[in-house]
């Protein structure tokens, strides 16, 4: 489009013009003009002479106007005269390139076909071809990095696990009670013995059948030998005996109000220890039922450890590890305190302490997280939150810990032996360790003689044997382990 179509009529024509012809106008104009009147009146003619000097001015001003509309005129065109030059210029470079593009594409089609009949694969193959190469490449450096990764994050959890338990385990000493399951009561004389016994022993078996315990008079000279697996029957015994003692007078019916007074103290001194532990273990909220059954654990004893001490101990023990791997305290510290509270009932209801713990703590709205952590703390189920692993460890720390445990020497290795010997008996069987003193043995196997399914009749079988022939407390984890390892070097 041109710019002389935006430009008036007169200016257009004007600068068709030649520049002496319009002067030449201009001259004609001024001779053609009239002659001036003569002056008759001086203010009419100064008043004639100063607007044709304005006239003459503006006239200036609009040829002035009109040359430089001109110039902007010129100069327009020369720019879009100028600027359809580029574009012509960019036209032709946009379809070299175009065409430098085709011959491009043309020669790299083309060089693919020669690559194909090259290696006689399509180009769909040879993708396909390639793809699987990078993923397998792929897959084997992440296979590394995994295993550099888990080796460690091993030993990292390796160092950190010997660091917290060293740590718990020295912030915590505590001391141990052993006990027994008899008590010996001082007589003040041999006479004494008499009215214990009684007329016919009526004194006697009245004793027995009210406290449950057995009640031993021998020649030992005033001893009088208390005997019962039960500790609270032994201490309401105990009790019960040195009261009649203390009064002098033992019949019946004294021993009968005796033992009535002997309970009452035992009850009394049973939810004072369970509240001591709570108060130490800073645990709140408990239900009265789990106080009362906390406190019968104060009277019963495994391998001559009070389980109240060692629930404690336990809880203790499993705060300091939750509070360092930033596990839940107050859930790790409570699970620790109830997770034995089964064996205060397991004499009276069918099932393992772990399992009548968890019922105990269900029917008295204790949450899933404590109740899972008591039901899993032998293994019986799988461990699925980190405060039931921590309850495990806890236990095994204050159980399985030198000098937590009453046993001699000879009987602890008597007993470790005896579960090796067990489960060496078995066809197949190449190692077995028993672990955690006692409490678990994992058992080797040969591979290449024992398959898949013989494993788990050897565990049956090991079990049933240790079951028919041992006598422990808790339970006995049997592990059998078949590993088939195929080693290469590469050189």
């Amino acid at each position: 489009m041109q710019l002389d179509s935006f430009i008036p009529a007169r200016f257009r024509n004007r600068s068709q013009e030649p520049e002496p012809e319009r002067e030449e106008s201009q001259v004609q104009a001024v001779e053609e003009r009239p002659p001036e009147a003569p002056r008759e009146r001086p203010q009419a003619s100064e008043g004639l002479l100063s607007a044709e000097a304005e006239l003459r001015a503006r006239r200036e001003e609009i040829v002035r106007m009109e040359e430089r509309a001109l110039r902007d005129l010129q100069s327009a065109q020369t720019q879009m005269r100028e600027a359809d030059r580029r574009a012509e210029l960019v036209e032709q470079r946009e379809r070299r390139l175009e065409e430098a593009e085709a011959a491009v594409e043309e020669l790299r089609q083309q060089q693919l076909t020669e690559l194909e009949l090259a290696s006689g694969l399509s180009r769909p193959q040879a993708k396909k071809a390639l793809l699987k190469q990078v993923e397998e490449e792929a897959s084997h450096q992440a296979g590394l990095t995994v295993r550099r990764i888990e080796e460690e994050a091993k030993l990292d959890a390796e160092r950190r696990a010997r660091g917290i338990l060293a740590v718990a385990m020295q912030r915590l000493a505590a001391s141990q009670s052993m006990e027994s399951n008899t008590y010996t009561l001082h007589l003040p004389n041999e006479e004494m013995k008499g009215r214990i016994i009684g007329k016919d022993g009526r004194n006697i078996r009245t004793l027995e059948n009210l406290t449950g315990v057995d009640i031993i008079i021998d020649e030992t000279p005033e001893t009088v030998v208390i005997s019962s697996f039960d500790g609270v029957r032994r201490e309401v015994g105990r009790l019960t005996l040195e009261r009649l003692i203390s009064d002098g007078r033992i019949h019946p019916a004294s021993c009968e109000a005796a033992y009535e007074a002997a309970s009452a103290e035992v009850e009394d001194v049973m939810i004072e220890a369970a509240e001591s532990a709570l108060l130490d273990t800073r645990v709140t909220g408990l239900h009265p039922e789990l106080v009362r059954l906390l406190g019968r654990l104060r009277f019963r004893t495994s391998y001559s450890q009070n389980v109240l001490s060692h629930l404690v101990e336990c809880s203790h023990l499993a705060a300091l590890m939750a509070a360092e791997i930033g596990a839940s305290v107050e859930v790790a510290r409570r699970a620790a305190l109830l997770h034995d509270i089964g064996k205060a009932v397991s004499h009276e209801v069918e099932g393992t302490h772990a399992e009548v713990g968890a019922r105990l703590a269900r029917r008295y709205d204790e949450v899933d997280a404590i109740r899972h952590a008591i039901e899993a703390h032998h293994n019986e189920i799988e461990p699925m939150t980190v405060e039931a692993v921590i309850v495990q460890a806890a236990d095994a720390l204050s159980g399985a810990r030198p000098g937590a445990r009453g046993d001699s020497l000879e009987q602890y290795v008597t007993r470790l032996s005896d579960l090796e010997e067990i489960a060496q008996r078995h066809e197949g069987v190449k190692k077995v360790f028993a672990m955690q003193a006692g409490r678990e043995i994992r058992v080797m196997v040969d591979p290449g003689r024992v398959d898949d399914q013989a494993t788990a009749l050897i565990s049956h079988e090991i079990a049933a044997a240790i079951e028919r022939e041992m006598q422990y407390p808790g339970q006995i984890k049997i592990t059998v382990i078949r590993e088939l390892r195929t080693t290469r070097i590469a050189k």
